[in-house]
């Protein structure tokens, strides 16, 4: 990472173009072998793809955990046939071995599946029922509220975790002092930025890092050596998802700034 030209850094950590209407996208990374997805129904009803070439099953499903978040309108996940209605930021939890398919005209959903080695029940995630902790400054241009949708606490999983964090009007940093999760990657996807705003995001190993230049609805991946943190020029929100040997969602380690 540190001689990379910011082509090679674009490609080999930033998600581009996975909300494609009446396509799902999807990109299987190493880190965790996470897959990272995106599907836009539009008038049709998408199904998980089980791209078995990479993942070696039959179902995407039948060794993995899902988690979905809506980045778009008011649509549904069919999960074993039970529908679900996710608005805007809701989002769902699907255990391992379920069949899922998506729908929705208006509606974009945002998927990260993880291996899974034990099978917990599906749940509903509304983004206005889920406690949000209010963390950060609005001095310190960081104010902003944590949404845990699965995080090794009220939701069991078997090593996923995702949520939601949205920042407050006149804020731009996502996390400050950046900070590093040993155990796991992860991984974040901008949205809700107007087609004008951009997020500088910064990865790398403390005192060598990189920055990387997004647009709404792209993601970026983190290992567990690299850092992450992000300043946009304008607030916006984003949907964080972990993988890795453990769910204890505070085991991070913050990098002093003087470090960087």
């Amino acid at each position: 990472m540190e001689t990379a030209h910011a082509a090679d850094l674009r490609k080999n950590f930033l998600v581009e173009d996975l909300f494609e209407t009446g396509e799902v996208h999807a990109v299987y990374t190493h880190d965790d072998r996470m897959v990272i997805g995106g599907a836009v129904p539009g008038h049709e009803r998408l199904g998980l793809p089980a791209w078995t070439e990479v993942l070696g099953v039959e179902s995407h499903l039948a060794r993995r955990e899902l988690g979905v978040v809506n980045v778009g309108q008011t649509g549904h996940v069919l999960v074993d046939g039970e529908k679900f209605e996710l608005g805007h930021l809701d989002g769902l939890y699907v255990g391992r071995g379920s069949e899922v398919a998506f729908t929705g005209a208006d509606a974009a959903f945002y998927f990260v599946s993880a291996p899974a080695g034990a099978t917990y029940p599906t749940t509903a995630l509304v983004h206005d029922e889920v406690g949000g902790v209010d963390i950060g400054s609005a001095a310190g241009a960081s104010e902003r509220t944590l949404f845990r949708y699965a995080w090794g606490s009220d939701l069991r999983t078997a090593t996923l975790q995702f949520g939601v964090t949205v920042l407050a009007d006149g804020s731009v940093w996502n996390t400050l002092p950046p900070h590093l999760h040993d155990r796991r990657t992860e991984v974040y996807l901008y949205v809700d930025l107007d087609e004008d705003s951009r997020v500088f995001h910064f990865l790398g190993r403390p005192g060598a890092t990189r920055h990387l230049v997004m647009r709404d609805r792209q993601a970026v991946i983190s290992p567990p050596w690299s850092i992450h943190a992000g300043a946009g020029t304008s607030s916006y929100a984003f949907v964080w998802a972990m993988s890795g040997e453990n769910t204890q969602y505070t085991d991070l380690a913050p990098v002093a700034l003087e470090e960087l």
